[in-house]
């Protein structure tokens, strides 16, 4: 093909991308899926998730390592095949001309990108913002709301740390204050969790920030609730669905909330370093840019996208990502990791010195599980499973909290976690030897 015919070809593609039928995933992978979804077209989606047949498609679509066996999907999740293959297709056309694909050429395609991550979480395209992870999307929030000298904003002890410090920072830097609640996770009662939070409120309390899925032990948070509650006192809320967005099925404005930040990179499968933020649409003009932008108080949710040069690959890897979790559709996504969450849990909880850390209750929980072995620290726990079974987890050791957070994906084999059920009996029967 002639340099001058093969950039014409890349121009094209690039800017149809992952939004047409030239996908790679339209041409690599939507065949399989699409017998796949025939074969069970007749089960509902709790049906479909114990059929390992259709999920062996679904786990050939990923390149994951078979010297280890990951179970530390909720810190981040590998990208499927065609996801990476779009980030280096992208890559290699930005090295050709960096200042022209970039901006000419990539830079084109963040539109069509913000409708569909818009479609999937049931919003506007106007209350889309699409940057580098939660972090980013919820500091933006965080840093930008207009709050003054003894404003209020009530958190959780379990909130992520980055989000606690950045309302720190706030309090130290302009005098807001910052509490806290707490709880003694696993809890199976909505009006407790709501009750907990307004019993905290008082007349200044201007937010309320909620964690959907917490990061330390997977409780899924009723945050609707929390929200009509938060409404009702004229207060706000902000909602960090880092774990929640690409796993659970939902739409972010059933959540009644006013902001809510997530990274892609996790459930959703995103090229690793891509996130998103939405806003309520009335909110955006009073609420800062994180970044410096011409008129702060715009209007216009892009104003948040004030990055400077980022890395157009992996923004535009998303849409391949979409491509590939819509194929399985949400409802499916959720009951299978749901099931594989509770096919190792309630096996290893029958193990004499086991204990379970979240509830086994679809309400309130999902793909991550915190699981102890008494008589054992969190760091010996991962440490014996690495270096005797190549299984990789993470300890926790926080607020009382001390287990380790499993975590599985849509690729995550049923032996494996047989594997994993194994390992955890021979070491609660060697504490004892």
């Amino acid at each position: 093909m002639a340099l001058n015919d093969r950039r014409s070809f890349l121009k094209m593609t690039a800017l149809a991308g992952a939004f047409s039928s030239n996908s790679l995933f339209s041409k690599a992978f939507a065949a399989d899926m699409g017998v796949a979804s025939d074969s069970v077209s007749h089960l509902d989606a709790g049906e479909v998730a114990q059929n390992e047949d259709y999920w062996s498609v679904i786990q050939r679509g990923y390149s994951v390592s078979p010297q280890i066996i990951n179970l530390n999907n909720g810190g981040v999740s590998p990208a499927p095949i065609v996801v990476q293959q779009a980030v280096e297709r992208y890559n290699q056309m930005t090295n050709e001309g960096p200042s022209y694909f970039m901006w000419q050429i990539l830079d084109q395609g963040r539109e069509p990108l913000r409708q569909s991550l818009a479609r999937l979480a049931g919003a506007s395209p106007e209350e889309i913002a699409i940057n580098r992870n939660s972090t980013e999307a919820l500091n933006t929030i965080i840093y930008g709301l207009p709050f003054k000298a003894g404003d209020e904003v009530l958190g959780c002890k379990f909130d992520y740390p980055n989000m606690m410090n950045a309302y720190r920072q706030r309090a130290a830097r302009d005098g807001i204050v910052y509490k806290q609640v707490s709880f003694n996770f696993p809890v199976e009662d909505v009006a407790a969790i709501v009750k907990t939070y307004e019993d905290a409120i008082t007349p200044r309390t201007r937010l309320i920030h909620v964690t959907h899925v917490v990061n330390w032990v997977g409780q899924v948070m009723p945050v609707r609730e929390i929200a009509d509650m938060a409404h009702a006192h004229g207060i706000e809320v902000i909602v960090d669905g880092a774990h929640s967005f690409g796993l659970l099925d939902f739409k972010i404005p059933d959540l009644h909330c006013d902001y809510f930040g997530t990274s892609l990179h996790k459930f959703l499968s995103a090229p690793i370093g891509s996130g998103m933020m939405w806003v309520k649409q009335d909110h955006i003009e009073k609420l800062w840019p994180l970044t410096c932008y011409g008129d702060p108080h715009s209007k216009d949710i892009r104003k948040f996208e004030a990055l400077g040069t980022r890395s157009f690959p992996i923004e535009q890897g998303i849409g391949e990502a979409i491509n590939f979790h819509e194929a399985i559709g949400s409802k499916r996504k959720q009951e299978r990791i749901f099931y594989l969450k509770n096919y190792w849990a309630t096996r290893v909880m029958k193990i004499p010195g086991v204990k379970l850390h979240t509830s086994l209750d679809p309400r309130f929980s999902c793909a991550i599980c915190g699981v102890s072995i008494e008589g054992i620290t969190p760091g010996q726990l991962t440490t014996a499973l690495f270096d005797r079974y190549k299984i990789h987890t993470v300890g926790i050791d926080y607020e009382g909290v001390r287990c380790i957070r499993v975590t599985p994906h849509v690729y995550t084999r049923i032996g494996d976690l047989d594997k994993f059920v194994n390992a955890m009996s021979e070491i609660a029967a060697s504490r004892k030897a």
